[in-house]
Protein backbone atom coordinates (compact mmCIF):
# COMPACT_ATOMS: atom_id res chain seq x y z
CA UNK A 1 0.00 0.00 0.00
CA UNK A 2 1.50 3.57 -1.14
CA UNK A 3 1.76 6.24 1.33
CA UNK A 4 -0.24 9.14 0.58
CA UNK A 5 1.00 12.75 0.96
CA UNK A 6 0.16 14.42 4.02
CA UNK A 7 -0.22 17.37 2.37
CA UNK A 8 -1.96 16.78 -1.05
CA UNK A 9 -2.76 13.37 -0.60
CA UNK A 10 -0.74 12.27 -3.70
CA UNK A 11 0.17 8.61 -3.73
CA UNK A 12 3.44 8.65 -6.15
CA UNK A 13 6.50 9.70 -4.27
CA UNK A 14 10.47 9.66 -4.75
CA UNK A 15 12.66 7.94 -2.12
CA UNK A 16 15.36 10.53 -0.94
CA UNK A 17 18.92 9.83 0.29
CA UNK A 18 17.65 10.51 3.75
CA UNK A 19 14.74 8.05 3.88
CA UNK A 20 12.29 10.92 3.29
CA UNK A 21 9.84 11.14 0.77
CA UNK A 22 9.20 13.22 -1.42
CA UNK A 23 5.77 13.68 -3.57
CA UNK A 24 5.79 13.93 -7.06
CA UNK A 25 3.09 16.59 -7.18
CA UNK A 26 3.50 19.14 -4.88
CA UNK A 27 7.13 18.46 -3.91
CA UNK A 28 6.49 18.03 0.11
CA UNK A 29 9.24 16.07 1.72
CA UNK A 30 7.34 13.83 4.63
CA UNK A 31 8.64 10.60 6.52
CA UNK A 32 6.21 7.21 6.63
CA UNK A 33 7.77 6.49 9.86
CA UNK A 34 6.08 6.31 13.06
CA UNK A 35 7.38 8.53 15.77
CA UNK A 36 9.12 6.86 17.87
CA UNK A 37 11.90 5.51 14.59
CA UNK A 38 11.66 9.00 13.13
CA UNK A 39 13.30 10.77 15.78
CA UNK A 40 17.16 9.99 15.23
CA UNK A 41 18.38 10.29 18.89
CA UNK A 42 19.95 6.41 19.69
CA UNK A 43 17.90 3.98 21.13
CA UNK A 44 19.04 4.40 24.70
CA UNK A 45 19.02 7.74 24.84
CA UNK A 46 15.36 7.59 23.91
CA UNK A 47 14.31 5.31 26.48
CA UNK A 48 16.07 7.79 29.10
CA UNK A 49 14.17 10.76 27.75
CA UNK A 50 10.80 8.77 28.09
CA UNK A 51 11.51 7.64 31.58
CA UNK A 52 12.46 11.03 32.47
CA UNK A 53 8.97 12.62 30.66
CA UNK A 54 6.91 9.87 32.24
CA UNK A 55 8.13 11.05 35.29
CA UNK A 56 7.44 14.54 35.15
CA UNK A 57 10.98 15.98 34.81
CA UNK A 58 10.92 19.56 32.78
CA UNK A 59 13.36 19.62 29.71
CA UNK A 60 15.31 22.77 31.44
CA UNK A 61 16.20 20.68 34.72
CA UNK A 62 17.61 17.83 31.89
CA UNK A 63 20.61 20.51 31.04
CA UNK A 64 23.70 18.58 32.91
CA UNK A 65 22.30 14.85 31.67
CA UNK A 66 24.19 15.15 28.33
CA UNK A 67 20.97 13.77 26.95
CA UNK A 68 21.33 16.08 23.53
CA UNK A 69 20.68 19.80 23.10
CA UNK A 70 17.61 21.38 24.44
CA UNK A 71 16.24 22.07 21.20
CA UNK A 72 16.12 18.33 20.18
CA UNK A 73 14.34 16.98 24.02
CA UNK A 74 12.31 20.10 23.50
CA UNK A 75 11.10 18.64 20.09
CA UNK A 76 11.12 14.97 21.27
CA UNK A 77 8.63 15.61 24.26
CA UNK A 78 6.76 17.90 21.91
CA UNK A 79 5.89 15.05 19.91
CA UNK A 80 5.13 12.83 22.67
CA UNK A 81 2.77 15.54 23.53
CA UNK A 82 1.20 15.53 20.51
CA UNK A 83 1.02 11.74 19.82
CA UNK A 84 -0.60 11.67 23.52
CA UNK A 85 -3.06 14.24 22.13
CA UNK A 86 -4.34 12.55 19.03
CA UNK A 87 -4.73 9.68 21.55
CA UNK A 88 -7.30 11.05 23.36
CA UNK A 89 -9.22 12.66 20.36
CA UNK A 90 -9.98 8.84 19.64
CA UNK A 91 -11.77 7.69 23.33
CA UNK A 92 -15.02 7.10 22.75
CA UNK A 93 -18.12 9.59 24.53
CA UNK A 94 -18.38 9.70 28.19
CA UNK A 95 -21.86 8.25 29.20
CA UNK A 96 -23.25 7.57 32.37
CA UNK A 97 -22.79 10.20 35.27
CA UNK A 98 -21.21 12.96 34.18
CA UNK A 99 -19.81 16.13 35.74
CA UNK A 100 -19.18 19.40 34.04
CA UNK A 101 -17.27 22.62 34.68
CA UNK A 102 -15.00 25.33 33.49
CA UNK A 103 -11.68 26.11 35.09
CA UNK A 104 -9.03 29.04 34.65
CA UNK A 105 -5.23 28.56 33.94
CA UNK A 106 -2.52 31.36 34.01
CA UNK A 107 -0.01 33.08 36.58
CA UNK A 108 -0.76 35.65 38.60
CA UNK A 109 -0.69 38.79 37.09
CA UNK A 110 -2.21 42.19 38.13
CA UNK A 111 -5.62 43.70 38.16
CA UNK A 112 -8.84 41.50 37.82
CA UNK A 113 -8.73 37.90 38.92
CA UNK A 114 -10.95 34.76 37.81
CA UNK A 115 -13.43 35.01 35.03
CA UNK A 116 -12.22 37.48 32.53
CA UNK A 117 -9.00 37.93 33.92
CA UNK A 118 -6.21 39.13 31.13
CA UNK A 119 -3.86 36.53 30.00
CA UNK A 120 -5.98 33.23 31.28
CA UNK A 121 -6.84 30.53 29.00
CA UNK A 122 -10.48 29.26 29.31
CA UNK A 123 -10.87 25.48 29.74
CA UNK A 124 -14.14 22.91 29.75
CA UNK A 125 -13.88 19.87 31.21
CA UNK A 126 -16.24 17.31 31.34
CA UNK A 127 -15.73 13.80 33.60
CA UNK A 128 -17.69 9.94 34.00
CA UNK A 129 -17.88 9.91 37.57
CA UNK A 130 -14.34 8.34 39.45
CA UNK A 131 -13.77 7.64 35.34
CA UNK A 132 -12.02 9.45 32.29
CA UNK A 133 -12.07 12.70 31.72
CA UNK A 134 -12.28 15.11 28.84
CA UNK A 135 -10.93 18.48 28.76
CA UNK A 136 -10.68 21.13 26.01
CA UNK A 137 -9.59 24.66 25.87
CA UNK A 138 -12.50 27.00 25.01
CA UNK A 139 -12.67 30.94 24.24
CA UNK A 140 -15.51 31.59 25.83
CA UNK A 141 -17.89 29.75 28.80
CA UNK A 142 -21.62 30.65 26.84
CA UNK A 143 -23.81 28.20 25.62
CA UNK A 144 -23.09 28.59 22.22
CA UNK A 145 -19.39 26.93 22.93
CA UNK A 146 -20.47 24.39 26.02
CA UNK A 147 -23.24 22.43 24.65
CA UNK A 148 -21.88 21.71 21.38
CA UNK A 149 -18.90 20.34 23.53
CA UNK A 150 -21.19 18.58 25.44
CA UNK A 151 -23.17 16.88 22.25
CA UNK A 152 -19.43 15.50 21.11
CA UNK A 153 -18.39 13.97 23.60
CA UNK A 154 -21.29 12.90 25.79
CA UNK A 155 -24.22 10.17 25.23
CA UNK A 156 -27.86 11.78 25.33
CA UNK A 157 -29.50 10.45 27.90
CA UNK A 158 -26.74 10.84 30.82
CA UNK A 159 -26.55 12.26 34.12
CA UNK A 160 -25.35 15.58 34.05
CA UNK A 161 -24.13 17.12 37.42
CA UNK A 162 -22.95 21.11 36.87
CA UNK A 163 -23.25 23.93 39.08
CA UNK A 164 -26.05 26.74 38.52
CA UNK A 165 -24.07 28.50 35.58
CA UNK A 166 -26.91 29.54 33.14
CA UNK A 167 -24.85 28.11 30.34
CA UNK A 168 -26.14 24.63 31.44
CA UNK A 169 -30.09 25.05 31.09
CA UNK A 170 -31.13 23.44 28.05
CA UNK A 171 -29.23 20.16 29.67
CA UNK A 172 -32.37 18.63 30.85
CA UNK A 173 -33.43 18.33 26.84
CA UNK A 174 -29.96 16.24 26.69
CA UNK A 175 -30.47 14.09 29.67
CA UNK A 176 -31.00 14.47 33.70
CA UNK A 177 -29.64 17.67 35.11
CA UNK A 178 -28.60 18.08 38.52
CA UNK A 179 -27.83 21.81 39.92
CA UNK A 180 -25.18 21.88 42.11
CA UNK A 181 -25.34 25.12 44.98
CA UNK A 182 -22.88 25.86 46.56
CA UNK A 183 -22.67 27.88 50.55
CA UNK A 184 -19.41 29.21 50.72
CA UNK A 185 -17.70 27.16 48.19
CA UNK A 186 -18.51 24.43 49.55
CA UNK A 187 -21.91 22.29 47.73
CA UNK A 188 -25.14 22.06 49.84
CA UNK A 189 -26.45 18.54 50.16
CA UNK A 190 -24.97 15.05 49.17
CA UNK A 191 -24.37 16.12 45.57
CA UNK A 192 -21.34 17.11 44.15
CA UNK A 193 -18.93 17.61 41.34
CA UNK A 194 -15.68 16.52 43.44
CA UNK A 195 -13.90 14.33 40.71
CA UNK A 196 -13.75 17.45 38.04
CA UNK A 197 -13.08 20.11 40.21
CA UNK A 198 -9.97 17.15 41.83
CA UNK A 199 -8.75 17.18 38.49
CA UNK A 200 -8.30 20.81 38.24
CA UNK A 201 -5.98 20.57 41.74
CA UNK A 202 -4.11 17.93 39.73
CA UNK A 203 -3.33 19.41 36.66
CA UNK A 204 -2.23 22.92 38.23
CA UNK A 205 -0.11 21.43 40.65
CA UNK A 206 1.20 19.37 37.87
CA UNK A 207 1.89 22.33 35.25
CA UNK A 208 3.68 24.36 38.48
CA UNK A 209 6.59 22.83 37.86
CA UNK A 210 7.10 23.68 34.32
CA UNK A 211 7.23 27.54 35.58
CA UNK A 212 4.13 28.57 32.55
CA UNK A 213 3.47 27.16 29.11
CA UNK A 214 3.02 28.91 25.98
CA UNK A 215 -0.09 29.29 24.74
CA UNK A 216 0.66 27.61 21.52
CA UNK A 217 1.44 24.68 22.91
CA UNK A 218 -0.91 24.36 26.18
CA UNK A 219 -3.40 22.08 24.08
CA UNK A 220 -1.06 19.40 24.15
CA UNK A 221 0.07 19.87 27.54
CA UNK A 222 -3.69 19.93 28.82
CA UNK A 223 -3.99 16.39 26.58
CA UNK A 224 -0.76 15.08 28.45
CA UNK A 225 -2.88 15.69 31.82
CA UNK A 226 -6.07 14.19 30.75
CA UNK A 227 -3.88 10.56 29.57
CA UNK A 228 -1.93 10.75 33.14
CA UNK A 229 -5.57 10.81 34.65
CA UNK A 230 -7.79 8.27 32.60
CA UNK A 231 -4.27 6.29 33.30
CA UNK A 232 -3.27 6.77 36.75
CA UNK A 233 -3.69 3.32 37.80
CA UNK A 234 -1.32 2.06 35.59
CA UNK A 235 2.48 2.28 34.41
CA UNK A 236 2.36 4.66 31.26
CA UNK A 237 5.80 4.10 30.65
CA UNK A 238 4.90 1.45 28.45
CA UNK A 239 1.72 2.97 27.56
CA UNK A 240 3.28 5.59 25.78
CA UNK A 241 6.15 3.44 23.83
CA UNK A 242 3.63 1.68 22.14
CA UNK A 243 1.62 5.04 21.35
CA UNK A 244 5.26 5.98 19.67
CA UNK A 245 5.73 3.41 17.85
CA UNK A 246 2.35 2.41 16.37
CA UNK A 247 1.64 6.12 15.13
CA UNK A 248 2.59 7.56 12.14
CA UNK A 249 4.26 11.04 12.64
CA UNK A 250 2.52 11.94 9.76
CA UNK A 251 -0.75 11.97 12.07
CA UNK A 252 -0.31 14.02 14.46
CA UNK A 253 -0.38 17.55 14.32
CA UNK A 254 3.59 19.06 14.71
CA UNK A 255 3.25 22.13 16.20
Amino acid sequence: MRTRCPKCEYHWSWKLADGRKKCRSCGHRYTSQNIWDACRLPEKTKCKLLDYFVLGVPVYRLRFKQLGNRKTIEQFFRSIRSALCFVEQCEPILKGIIECDEAVFGGHRKGKRGWGARGKILVFGMMKRNGNVRVVPVPSRETETLIPLLQKHTEPGSLYYTDDWHAYGSLRLRGNHVIIKKEDGRPKGRDHINGIEGFWSYAKHWLYQYRGVHKKFFPIYLAELSFRFNHRDKDIFPLILDILRNTNINEINQI
